[in-house]
């Protein structure tokens, strides 16, 4: 068995280290993304969930551009949310500003009651550009 091809974004969260987990696994060209939450380099929730959205998505941006990927590469998308009725509409907001245009990638959204300390997760499954 060959060893796991971790990829870390250059300003790696502290949650890695603490959950012991990489933020990316590429297997050949695919690129499959733990899950992103919106945490500060300390590894803290932020707050206000709009921000705390916006930042899964920064975070996931990282992690993506430290394989050479970009969120024009994702495929497959599966998000977590602790309370989805009442975030639907901030998470379809912040979503269309990070996929603003078709063809969108497969989502599916999945209502959880815990996601230690946060209230939204992202992970992906993404294929890596050849290089030219």
């Amino acid at each position: 068995m060959t060893k796991r091809d971790a990829i870390f974004p250059a300003n790696r969260h502290a949650l890695y280290e603490e959950h012991g987990y990489s933020a990316a696994i590429r297997s050949g060209d695919l690129l499959f993304v733990s899950g992103q939450v919106g945490s500060r380099p300390d590894g803290s929730p932020e707050p206000d969930f709009a921000a705390q959205v916006r930042l899964a998505f920064e975070n996931l941006k990282a992690t993506l551009a430290a394989a050479g990927a970009t969120l024009d590469d994702i495929v497959d998308v599966t998000t977590f949310h602790t309370d989805p009725e009442t975030q639907f509409g901030t998470v379809m907001e912040v979503k269309g500003e990070n996929f603003a245009s078709r063809p969108y990638p497969n989502w599916t959204a999945i209502g959880v009651n815990w996601l230690a300390g946060f209230d939204f997760e992202i992970k992906v499954i993404a294929r890596i550009p050849a290089k030219s």
